[in-house]
């Protein structure tokens, strides 16, 4: 139809889940539910579902970096996140790849591990992702755990996670959004988002009483990086995809999991 804008394009760089609740899976269907079209780069593959990981390979990095160059270098993206970069080499073969495009929005997702204990990112890899990759983010989003795993400084309250992220955010000169699931607050989620400029902003919002929490880090980051591919400012886009989050929780669309199941995402 004649003046529709066409759909933003979204490049997830992240792993398949197989029972579809979390990586790219979940990053693919919230690209989508927001008006994107999503663009792949697998970095490993998982046997899970919503108990937890049973088995995990890394994809070859070279392989990680041919995927990438093969949509950046056809395709019109006009943003970027990251999940799942499984180890050093792979955190370095995905800072090259995107050396090339310096003014594409990136999203980093920084996960260290499944919330059932599997370690995807060692000591080294964190390294490497602070020092290659975190630099040319446009957003770090971690949660308390990887906050803490970043900066190597205990997060229990709300006034240490914010001395933290202001630690990485003057470190890495990137925005950072630390997440609240963590926090204790059993009635309030509560994000901080510092902004380059060294601006803070806390965004509160009700729990939600709900199991299917599995994926929310990737859907949180994942309808940012679509908000920022339309052309909105990273407080709207914060705000806007937070929102869609709440909805998706809310929605509870799904059958009964033997663990924890999916925020699977609503609509707009």
């Amino acid at each position: 139809m004649r003046g529709r804008k066409p759909a933003p394009l979204v490049l997830t760089i992240a792993g398949s889940d197989s029972g579809a609740g979390a990586g790219v899976q979940a990053d693919a269907r919230t690209i989508h539910a927001l008006g994107g079209y999503a663009c792949t780069a697998i970095t490993a593959i998982t046997a899970q579902n919503t108990r937890g990981v049973m088995a995990w390979r890394a994809v070859a990095p070279a392989l990680v970096a041919a995927q990438i160059d093969a949509v950046l270098s056809d395709l019109p993206i006009a943003a970027i996140k990251t999940g799942l970069l499984p180890g050093t080499a792979a955190v370095r073969a995905v800072a090259r790849a995107l050396a090339r495009f310096p003014h594409v929005p990136l999203v980093v997702d920084p996960v260290v591990g499944s919330t059932s204990g599997t370690r995807f990112l060692g000591s080294a890899g964190l390294r490497a992702l602070r020092r290659d990759l975190l630099p040319r983010a446009t957003l770090v989003t971690p949660n308390w755990p990887e906050l803490e795993a970043l900066t190597a400084r205990a997060v229990t309250t709300f006034a240490e996670a914010e001395a933290a992220a202001k630690h990485l955010a003057d470190e890495c000169g990137s925005a950072v959004l630390v997440k609240g699931g963590h926090a204790p607050d059993r009635r309030q989620c509560r994000d901080l988002l510092l902004t380059g400029d060294g601006r803070g902003r806390w965004f509160s919002s009700p729990r939600i009483p709900t199991d299917n929490t599995h994926g929310t880090g990737c859907v949180l980051s994942a309808a940012i990086a679509v908000e920022l591919a339309g052309g909105a400012g990273l407080e709207h886009a914060v705000n806007t995809a937070r929102a869609f989050l709440q909805r998706s929780l809310r929605a509870n669309r799904l059958a009964r999991w033997g663990g924890n199941g999916p925020a699977f995402p609503g609509t707009r």
